[in-house]
């Protein structure tokens, strides 16, 4: 139904419509509250003060050759008269330009913006300690690994390398789960709601960037544990371990060890030990 042409009471007065506002979305929900706009003088003359419940805003755009700052001026000075104050006397009433609007939401929006920093040093926090707790659990069941490794000439930083790249591959792969997962809130909230929301490259980046960080900075300890291991407690440590497994199955195992060079005491070490547990080495 089209209201133009219809009359509505205001205060008890009849007006005629001759339009229909339609305000642009209000991301804070206040866009459906009701509003009547009528020429001032209009109101001034056939609504009185005493019935006029009413907050009272002017909207004031500068002539050309007039700054901003002068308009905000001139208004003020006018409703200073007009409300009768005196000097010294502080406003009864407020000037609100679009940079004042623009500071407030700045102040909103950095407001939300630290809020989301901490929660998201919380996560990486939380993300890390799991890193850690994943590598060395890594790191112990893959003694034997290193120490094969490390006796067939593998030097300290490869082996710290080997585990920094796992580490941060751990935390990318989370870092791109956790981008899918908010490109698709972005997708639903631009779609359902009037919010412009997108996902910028430069968070994508940020966002990589960081989950590297994570991976390299708590994997450090797992990975340096590694690479510290020495190639004979590493493989005599594992050797104890399916010693102490086939006595609990079978009959132990004697090994004698040829320590001439790495290749001879490793499989002489090796084979014995994959015949007494069926496994291939």
């Amino acid at each position: 139904m089209n209201p133009v042409g219809e009359e509505v009471q205001v205060a008890g007065v009849p007006y005629r419509i001759v339009g229909v506002y339609n305000p642009p979305p209000d991301i804070f929900g206040s866009g459906n509250q009701s509003t009547v706009i009528v020429p001032y003088a209009a109101f001034q003359k056939y609504v009185p003060a005493r019935r006029a419940d009413f907050g009272l805003t002017f909207t004031v755009t500068p002539i050309e050759g007039i700054t901003v700052q002068e308009a905000i001026d001139d208004v003020t000075a006018a409703m200073r008269s007009t409300r009768g104050l005196r000097p010294g006397q502080d406003n009864n009433f407020a000037t609100i330009t679009q940079d004042r609007l623009l500071q407030n939401f700045n102040q909103v929006t950095g407001m939300f913006f630290l809020i989301m920093i901490a929660l998201s040093s919380i996560a990486l926090l939380v993300g890390g300690v799991g890193v850690v707790a994943v590598m060395m659990i890594s790191v112990t069941e893959r003694t034997r690994e290193i120490g094969v490794r490390k006796a067939l000439g593998a030097k300290r930083r490869e082996i710290l390398w080997q585990f920094l790249v796992e580490a941060a591959t751990l935390t990318v792969i989370g870092g791109v789960i956790g981008m899918a997962g908010g490109g698709a809130i972005s997708f639903l909230v631009k779609t359902l709601t009037p919010l412009p929301a997108e996902v910028p490259l430069w968070s994508i980046v940020v966002a990589l960037g960081a989950a590297v960080l994570t991976g390299v900075g708590f994997g450090l300890v797992p990975a340096a544990k590694a690479s510290r291991l020495d190639p004979v407690e590493a493989l005599v440590g594992w050797i104890r371990s399916k010693h102490c497994d086939t006595n609990r199955h079978g009959p132990t195992t004697s090994v004698t060890v040829d320590w001439s060079s790495p290749e001879t005491w490793y499989r002489s070490i090796m084979n014995p030990l994959s015949r007494s547990t069926g496994e291939a080495v």
